[in-house]
């Protein structure tokens, strides 16, 4: 089953295969905090910003959740790569 981002029950983003991928896209946006947590894990978790999590969805009618994955790799690697 693919996964989205939401807010409430709104869905934010495409669909796509994986969790991992949608977390992916997450923190490419932004949405994405590293939060501290107890004194026996010392490094930080990444947590969704304000009230926004990642959750199972249908794909709409004529979405491909294959293709939006590869429509991102396509686009990330025609991003510029800062500090090489």
């Amino acid at each position: 089953m693919p996964y989205a981002l939401f807010c409430h029950d709104a869905k934010l983003s495409k669909a796509y295969p994986t969790e991992a991928d949608v977390w992916k896209q997450a923190r490419k946006c932004g949405l994405v905090v590293d939060v501290a947590t107890d004194e026996e894990k010392p490094s930080p978790r990444p947590v969704l910003d304000n009230d926004y999590e990642i959750r199972s969805c249908r794909p709409d009618p004529h979405e491909d959740p294959a293709r939006n994955k590869a429509d991102a790799e396509r686009e990330a690697q025609l991003e510029p790569q800062w500090g090489l």
